[in-house]
């Protein structure tokens, strides 16, 4: 048996969180071409490296096939029911910053909060016989959010591709959607509500509570945690 570490296959991500680890003495790396998923660890003894996508790391740490793995907050508490139950939060590693935001469009003068949100809801109800359409990927964290904050009248369609441009598409009314500096908002003509951020998220070392872990693979994640100065997480 060996500790497993899932990390991001490619991007800035994965190149971020090789450099976040080789300042902390373990060295990671592809084993052979950028199409090969396949890496190796050095630094420490009986760590395996398995490259995956961002978004399937978290289905990886629920499911116990890996003890560690670097992915977005996002992703974490959107796939994940009950997260903290499934994995804890490790170490935020201080980059792959983003916000989850609720934007509507700029042209909207009179809607800039939540409320605002809620009450053209309701007349766009009234208006054309159905729900304002809220077009995002994140649909647990988008519900979650709006029902806590009292706003009703309003269905989530799903997206897959460019969110931002559902809009100006006449697929939807508005949208929840990642964002780092908000340009692609703007250039869409969408504005973020005052009071819209659902999520601030950055890349973090997640470790899962089901992956098994007998005594040797205990011992090496122990050392591995102290060693990327985590070694204040509980296994």
């Amino acid at each position: 048996m060996s500790v497993r570490i899932g990390v991001p296959s490619k991007g800035r991500l994965m190149e971020k969180t090789f450099e976040w680890f080789a300042a902390r003495g373990i060295t990671l790396g592809r084993a052979g071409s950028d199409r090969e998923y396949a890496g190796f660890v050095e630094g420490i003894d009986n760590v395996e490296l398995i490259l995956l996508s961002a978004s399937e790391i978290p289905r990886d740490l629920a499911a116990g096939r890996i003890h560690l793995g670097v992915t977005g907050t996002d992703l974490v508490r959107e796939k994940l029911s009950g997260w903290d139950s499934v994995v804890d939060a490790v170490e935020e590693l201080g980059f792959g910053h983003a916000d989850l935001v609720l934007a509507v469009p700029g042209a909207w003068v009179d809607v800039n909060t939540l409320d605002d949100l809620d009450g053209a809801a309701a007349a766009f109800r009234a208006a054309h016989g159905f729900r304002l359409r809220i077009a995002t990927k994140y649909h647990r964290l988008t519900r979650d959010f709006l029902r806590d904050n009292g706003v009703a009248d309003y269905q989530l369609v799903d997206s897959q591709g460019a969110t931002e441009g559902t809009v100006k598409n006449e697929t939807a009314e508005a949208i929840a959607d990642i964002t780092s500096s908000g340009d692609t908002l703007r250039a869409n003509h969408l504005k973020t509500l005052e009071d819209g951020l659902i999520l601030q998220s950055q890349a973090t070392l997640f470790r899962s509570r089901r992956a098994d872990c007998v005594s040797d693979d205990a011992v090496t994640l122990r050392a591995l945690l102290n060693k990327l100065g985590a070694g204040h997480a509980s296994l």
